[in-house]
């Protein structure tokens, strides 16, 4: 016997990519990163790191659904965005990893599945295997743009799946959920009597006008029982500060029992820090202005990318509607993984589409965040590789 739990055992080898990167920076060589998404580290506007000392920032008040004015910003924030909610509806959590491991507590017994999207961030695995929960794929059809099909979700399901999650807009797909497609899949919900999860960490980063776009599930009638997930790290910018929210919907009598129980959960951990809940307002209005800095990064960042590919090259974008990534299709052969160490041998980092469980082709996935003469040279470098493919192994 081991002592530890099979939930804790997940694989550490690590992949031929990852080898060859810690080669690269043992020998201190350059690098253009085309994965870097980390807000923080991008040159982008940030808040006065004063506002982290607000008045009782010391102080303690342990409200396992937050702190009363914080419930009330986030409210105040969802009405600028135009959902209606209620502040004694909305959960706190120190990121929505959290909340993930909370509604899985929630709503399964272990040994139950909920249902998530592939191709997807590869997140919701790892959390639902620690609450000894399986997290069992649906397919996101290529044929669709990646975009949600439903009958997909009901053919996925089976007697122990408890919920649906959708990520919306997708990560890193960046297809929104629509109007018909969120009123099919609350119905079939309701019908087999599962909980919608929407993670809309990215919905605010929408880059054009679409007039059946989701922008949140919050605050909508809908027959089933809702989970809508949000939080600070993308909204704002500050993934560093811990706190993230989850506005609980759906028919009354099943809201309010998942809120007595989220509650009791909530007080058992009771995660979110006094000095961020009570500089949630100052912060909230701070989002606006990073947004609009993200936005415009990655329009130009998608804009360059685009100018970069050759007429009649062998590769494509994706097209997306939003989020703060772009997916290429490249050829079958020589495929992902020696594409992405031919790039990392020229001296730029990509991802292969299958860390996201991309199927149907080969892709590659692009961070948009990068600073714009950064994403400028190594796009250039990519289109170059692209072109010529891996001619020989890379220099190890």
């Amino acid at each position: 016997m081991s002592g530890f739990s099979a939930r804790t055992d997940f694989p550490r080898t690590p992949n031929p990519l990852a080898e060859a990167l810690a080669r690269h920076r043992a020998r201190g060589l350059p690098l253009l990163d085309l994965t870097e998404s980390n807000p923080t580290r991008v040159g982008l506007p940030a808040p006065d790191a004063a506002l982290l000392a607000p008045p009782g920032a010391c102080g303690y008040a342990p409200e396992p659904l937050g702190l009363t004015s914080a419930r009330h910003a986030l409210a105040a924030h969802h009405a600028r965005r135009g959902a209606a909610v209620s502040p004694e509806h909305l959960v706190l959590t120190a990121s929505t990893s959290e909340a993930y491991g909370w509604l899985f507590k929630l709503l399964c017994e272990p040994g139950d599945n909920v249902l998530v999207p592939v191709p997807g961030y590869p997140l919701f695995e790892h959390l639902a295997r620690l609450e000894g929960v399986e997290a069992r794929p649906y397919r996101l059809p290529l044929a669709h743009g990646f975009g949600l099909d439903v009958g997909e979700v009901e053919a996925a399901r089976d007697a122990r799946t408890r919920a649906v999650l959708v990520v919306n807009p997708g990560n890193p797909t960046g297809q929104y959920l629509h109007e018909g497609e969120l009123a099919a899949l609350a119905d079939a919900c309701a019908r087999h009597g599962l909980a919608l999860i929407s993670d809309e960490v990215f919905s605010d980063f929408a880059w054009d006008a679409e007039p059946d776009r989701v922008a949140t599930v919050a605050g909508r009638a809908l027959p089933s029982l809702t989970f809508t997930l949000s939080g600070l790290s993308k909204v704002a910018g500050l993934p560093g500060l811990k706190l993230a929210w989850t506005h609980v919907g759906g028919p009354a009598s099943l809201r309010d029992e998942a809120l007595a129980r989220l509650e009791w959960v909530a007080d058992t951990y009771l995660p979110v820090g006094t000095p961020v809940q009570l500089a949630l307002p100052a912060l909230l209005a701070h989002a606006p202005r990073f947004q609009a800095a993200v936005l415009e990064r990655v329009r130009g960042n998608r804009q360059r990318l685009l100018a970069a590919r050759p007429e009649g090259a062998t590769w494509d974008v994706v097209p997306a509607r939003g989020g703060w990534s772009a997916v290429l299709r490249i050829p079958r052969e020589p495929g992902e993984e020696a594409t992405c160490l031919a790039l990392l041998d020229a001296g730029v980092l990509a991802q292969p589409g299958f860390f996201y469980d991309f199927g149907g082709g080969a892709f590659l996935v692009l961070s948009l965040l990068p600073e714009p003469e950064v994403f400028a040279a190594a796009v250039e470098v990519l289109a170059r590789v692209l072109e010529e493919g891996p001619l020989s192994p890379p220099a190890g």
